[in-house]
């Protein structure tokens, strides 16, 4: 087989960490098919060294241009690739020479940012997402969340969409932070105190306003109980200059001298980052998978996060779960979490076990296969139904 795969956000948040992840695990899997990454250099750069049978085409040209969507097809064509992997949701048809597959990570575009647009932009990015996810070979969505989220919004058949889950980046996997990892972010950040821990995107509905207001809200809490004085507030994501609301609920909520903002840092610093942390917070929205809960726990480091969308699914019972809606919830989890030491064993001992779940190597596996039946013609409805049932029950 001759397959392309879309390397083009190997840099991204959330879908970068998804390309990389699953090409290394390909690499390790299948040593006979030719694979082509489809995109810059220093995008390949990302991915690390691979193989003989993967070779890195450079492509510069954007996703969304008239140039790249043209440019895209003639490469795959000149290539001669039997199939294409986009690892991502789009919406305009690429019209590609030979048939493709695609990740769904979720459908969060075609509702929350949607309600700012036009009636008939709305109705036209649908129109024109459905028509890509119809006219895909097979759809493999990160969660059984996401699943259903494109079988009821999209009317995409059950038989058609692939469950594969997300993991962990590699790189979480490295054990206990040391005593010099400790040393070197109390010298470089100043960190020399307990602190509850938030990571990820900073967006809407990430619910950070939320977050801060039941930090507030525990703080005088645990003032009472003459608990945790220098207890902390970290915020690992993006710059904050463009999130202006959040300065102002710090400011509202009198916290502060106990709120800091990172910005962004190395999967290398945030891995000591998640080891030190007396709780991780995530109280998001929506979530398609929600990687950021699942690194914190292969820290065994205890997590509150929401009861809604894939985080249930992907947490199981590791995690206390709270109404991502309800400030005054998530501030009563985070205070029972940091004051019972029994609980917080159980914890760390459960969310260990539940990050050794979901294994990059175990999804290639599944997405090979998928590849080489849809390359070989040997995709059935009734056969893809058989599958999933006994991967279900296996």
């Amino acid at each position: 087989m001759k397959i392309a795969f879309d390397i083009r956000r190997s840099t991204d948040f959330g879908v970068g960490t998804y390309i990389r992840n699953i090409v290394r695990a390909l690499s390790r899997l299948d040593r006979q098919n030719r694979y082509y990454l489809i995109g810059s250099p220093d995008k390949a750069g990302e991915i690390g060294t691979l193989p003989a049978n993967f070779d890195s085409v450079s492509f510069c040209e954007p996703e969304n241009s008239t140039r790249g969507y043209f440019a895209f097809r003639t490469t795959v064509r000149r290539l001669e690739c039997d199939l294409v992997h986009i690892p991502h949701l789009f919406w305009i048809p690429r019209a590609l020479p030979c048939r493709y597959v695609m990740t769904v990570h979720d459908v969060l575009e075609h509702m929350a940012s949607a309600r700012g647009q036009s009636d008939v932009r709305r109705s036209l990015h649908f129109h024109m997402t459905r028509r890509v996810l119809r006219g895909a070979a097979r759809i493999f969505a990160v969660s059984q969340f996401t699943k259903s989220e494109l079988e009821k919004l999209f009317g995409i058949p059950s038989v058609r969409v692939e469950t594969v889950y997300n993991a962990i980046d590699e790189r979480f996997l490295h054990g206990h932070a040391s005593e010099a990892d400790h040393q070197f972010i109390a010298q470089r950040y100043q960190v020399h105190y307990p602190f509850v821990l938030y990571a990820g995107r900073i967006s809407p509905h990430k619910n950070l306003v939320r977050i801060i207001e039941a930090f507030s809200a525990l703080k005088a809490a645990l003032e009472k109980d003459a608990l945790y004085p220098d207890l902390k507030l970290i915020i690992i994501g993006d710059e904050l200059s463009k999130h202006p609301d959040l300065r102002r609920t710090v400011v509202k909520s009198g916290v502060q001298n106990e709120v800091r903002f990172l910005g962004f840092v190395p999967i290398e610093v945030l891995r000591i980052f998640y080891d030190e942390a007396k709780v991780f917070v995530f109280p998001s929205l929506y979530e398609g998978f929600g990687l950021p809960p699942l690194e914190a726990m292969a820290h065994g480091t205890p997590v509150v996060t929401s009861n809604t969308s894939s985080l249930p699914e992907v947490v199981g019972t590791a995690a206390v779960l709270v109404n991502p809606e309800n400030v005054f919830e998530i501030m009563r989890a985070l205070h029972r979490v940091l004051t019972d030491q029994e609980l917080r064993e159980k914890m760390k001992q459960r969310s260990s076990e539940q990050s050794k779940r979901f294994s990059w190597d175990s999804s290639a596996r599944r997405i090979f296969q998928v590849y080489e039946e849809v390359v070989g013609g040997r995709w059935s409805e009734k056969g893809s139904r058989e599958r999933g049932e006994k991967l279900v029950n296996s």
